[in-house]
C-alpha cells in the first residue's frame, strides 16, 4: 500500500510524515510526500529533527505531485490546510484522501529550545496518527470504513 503525504511547500510536514512513517510501518506499506509548491529542497531541521529521532533521511527530497503520474498512491494524506483545499491531480485517480492537518513548526518563533521543541512535538502527533493508521485492520475495512477511520485519525 502507498500512501503520499502532501502539503504546499514539500520541506517539513509531509516530509516527517513520509520519514516517520516508513521508519514504523511493516513490509508491504510505504509513504511518499509531494508538494502542489514544492519549495525543492528540504528544510534542515527537518532533516535534524529526523536524525535525532534515529529516523533515516535517505532520499527524503522535495518534489511535486507530477512526481507519481506513472506510480499513483492508494492514499493521499494532507497535512496542511493549504493543501486540503486543493484539488488532488486527477492522476491520483481512486485514491483515498484524508486531512490530517498539522500546525507548521518552521513558523514558530522564538529560541532554538522553542523551535526543536514545535519540531519535535509534530512528529510525536505524526507517530501516534501513523501507529493508529498501522493498527487498523486494514483487511477487515471497507474502503467506506476505510476512509472513516483516516477522517477520525485526522481528528487526533
Amino acid at each position: 500500500m502507498k500512501v503520499l503525504f502532501m502539503c504546499t511547500a514539500n520541506s517539513c510536514r509531509s516530509i516527517l510524515s513520509e520519514a516517520l512513517f516508513n521508519h514504523i510501518a511493516p513490509p508491504g506499506y510505504q509513504a511518499v510526500s509531494s508538494g502542489s509548491f514544492p519549495r525543492g529542497q528540504v528544510l534542515p531541521r527537518s532533516l535534524s529533527t529526523l536524525e535525532a529521532a534515529a529516523i533515516s533521511t535517505a532520499g527524503l527530497s522535495s518534489k511535486g505531485n507530477e512526481a507519481f503520474e506513472d506510480s499513483p498512491p492508494d492514499i493521499v494524506i494532507t497535512v496542511c490546510d493549504k493543501a486540503a483545499g486543493e484539488a488532488c491531480p486527477v492522476y491520483f485517480g481512486p485514491a483515498l484522501k484524508a486531512h490530517w492537518g498539522l500546525e507548521d513548526p518552521s513558523h514558530v518563533e522564538g529560541d532554538e529550545a522553542t523551535i526543536d521543541a514545535a519540531f519535535h512535538a509534530t512528529l510525536a502527533h505524526i507517530e501516534r496518527r501513523c501507529r493508529a493508521f498501522l493498527a487498523l485492520p486494514l483487511r477487515n475495512l471497507s474502503r467506506a470504513e476505510l476512509q472513516q477511520a483516516l477522517n477520525q485519525i485526522g481528528e487526533l
